[in-house]
């Protein structure tokens, strides 16, 4: 399942970050964003959705929602 499947509110693990960039798989680890991590959905917005990734709070679009696996 990915991250745009998930429930408000609800905290899931991160199982895995499927993308082909470099670049971006560094800004999500960055980030605290990487597998064995929690990640809880906050709140859904038209383009994407706001996450909580360890004490911070981002907004993702849809694209990068799909590559989080968990």
């Amino acid at each position: 399942m990915t991250l745009t499947n998930a429930l408000e509110g609800k905290e899931y693990i991160i199982q895995k970050i499927n993308t082909d960039d470099e670049e971006l798989d560094a800004f999500l680890f960055s980030l605290g964003c990487y597998a064995g991590e929690p990640i809880t959905v906050v709140s859904r917005l038209k383009g994407g959705c706001v996450v909580s990734i360890k004490d911070g709070r981002y907004n993702i679009d849809n694209q990068l929602a799909d590559a989080i696996e968990i």
